[in-house]
């Protein structure tokens, strides 16, 4: 049995870094208490509002509220593109089944897995959950596992006996990896009024079926993200993002952000990361053919191994998906037009709408938020390259609140798991956009990258480290800005 502890950071000492985000949003840093905070602006008026500010996605935003949102395609797809993400939306929701089947091309289900589509762990594109009770099986959060060390390409070193990631579920006559399971404490604290609140700390434990896990294991616990804009991320430039870091805080103002750099498969070298909560996806192709090998055990041309580490001997052993050839050569169970299909689909799911931007309260829950300095993180506005292929998503002004760079989140967040260049205490700025609808669409409201905090107001009470300060702004404010902040982001 493993239990999830607290390692502390073994790769580089906290350096002045930057500000937050292991977390579903970020903090930035503030200067201290709302006692520092300017008064809220009168915000009965359209007066000064931005135009578009709506467009979330810029020009590919559509309009839908329903618990459908996150399932369109961008708006300004031509015939051509529609038809691609139609294709991609297919094999995105298909169920994969065990090796051999009927449905050719259909089959190569596991051995082990934790899913049996993608969908399955982003229904309806939305985010994923930790379970609920102690009967429900993880499924929209997974659990990666290492030890200490570098692969090869500068990467997390699998656990030897169950690979880089915990699969909880196998095909018939093959042995699951295990079970695990989920518990909380409850922390409790106060606002400055006085007002109680608690949280919740998770410990997980996995009961391994191969043995003992290594000495030194690490675990790192991930929902499933938010399907939507991910092509829009991937269409900014690289120059954008490296001048929105501060590695060495030259600005003295407490948040720096920066990129993690981490192995690109099609490339052959490091490139920026930017997809995953350590940003350790360089591109849609790879998050998604990493997905389709570690979340279903699905091969393609960019995973062609099976995840069978060598004790695991059924799974070895058991009969793999895809086809051969005339040649006699064995394809990888995902064909390299299904995974094109997926990938392009992934990037072109739709950003929806914001909603009652001209809403007086909305409005000072905004000012409330750039007061804090959420904004220094959670970017505001940024605009697209061109990217190949894509002229929907290219010269794009969106509203994704990331800088989509690596920030210090402090202890209580952290893994304690390196992942390339990110440390045991650094998370990706999550995106913001359409986080107001996880409620409507995923039908809970669970944020973080664990999944941990109850709502808007735990989760930017988890922020420590480089949004200590803009954590204290909030925890210190009036209840009515906070409020007022909280109906600011359920407008995103």
């Amino acid at each position: 049995m493993a239990e999830m502890m607290r390692f502390p950071d073994r790769r580089r000492s906290w350096i002045g870094l930057g500000v937050l985000s292991a977390v579903s949003f970020a903090w930035a840093c503030s200067s201290s208490s709302s006692g520092d905070l300017p008064p809220l602006v009168d915000a009965g008026t359209d007066a000064g509002i931005e135009p578009e500010v709506e467009l979330l996605g810029g020009g590919t935003t559509i309009f839908d509220q329903t618990a459908n949102a996150f399932t369109f395609a961008a708006k300004n797809l031509d015939d051509e593109a529609r038809g691609a993400f139609a294709l991609g939306d297919h094999f995105f929701n298909r169920n994969w089944v065990t090796a051999p089947a009927s449905a050719s091309g259909n089959d190569g289900l596991g051995p082990t897995f934790n899913a049996t589509s993608c969908s399955a762990c982003h229904f309806k594109d939305g985010p994923g959950r930790p379970p609920t009770s102690n009967d429900e099986k993880f499924l929209g959060l997974l659990i990666r596992l290492s030890i200490p060390g570098q692969d090869a390409h500068g990467g997390p070193l699998d656990e030897p006996n169950y690979g880089g990631q915990f699969n909880h579920q196998a095909i018939l006559n093959v042995p699951s990896e295990g079970t695990s399971s989920v518990s909380y404490a409850e922390i409790a604290g106060t606002y400055a009024d006085g007002e109680a609140y608690s949280l919740r700390r998770p410990t997980y434990k996995l009961d391994g079926a191969f043995g003992p896990f290594a000495p030194k294991m690490m675990m790192s616990p991930r929902v499933a993200p938010a399907m939507i804009g991910l092509g829009l991320l991937q269409a900014i430039s690289e120059e954008t993002l490296t001048a929105l870091a501060d590695e060495n805080d030259r600005d003295g103002d407490g948040i720096s952000g920066r990129p993690n750099h981490v192995w690109n498969i099609r490339a052959q070298k490091a490139t920026m990361g930017r997809f995953g909560w350590k940003a350790n996806q360089p591109t849609i192709e790879q998050q998604s053919a990493g997905a389709f090998q570690g979340d279903i055990g699905i091969t393609s041309e960019l995973n062609p191994n099976e995840n069978c580490p060598a004790v695991q001997t059924d799974c070895k052993a058991a009969p793999s998906g895809g086809t051969t050839s005339d040649a006699g050569v064995h394809e990888p169970e995902l064909s390299a037009q299904k995974l094109d299909a997926v990938t392009r689909y992934g990037m072109t799911v739709a950003v929806p709408a914001r909603r009652n931007w001209t809403d007086p309260l909305v409005r000072q829950g905004e000012q409330a938020f750039a007061q804090a300095k959420c904004t220094s993180c959670h970017v505001t506005k940024i605009q697209t390259g061109v990217l190949d292929g894509f002229p929907a998503l290219s010269n794009q002004t969106i509203r994704p609140f990331t800088d989509l760079l690596l920030h210090d989140m402090g202890p209580d967040l952290a893994d304690g798991r390196p992942d390339f260049e990110a440390t045991g205490a650094e998370w990706r700025t999550p995106p913001l956009w359409g986080i107001g609808l996880t409620q409507v669409v995923s039908k809970h409201s669970f944020f973080l990258h664990d999944g941990r905090a109850r709502g808007f107001a735990e989760a930017i009470l988890w922020h420590g480290g480089e949004a200590t300060a803009s954590r204290e702004a909030f925890r210190t404010m009036p209840k009515d800005r906070r409020e007022a902040l909280i109906k600011f982001l359920e407008s995103l």
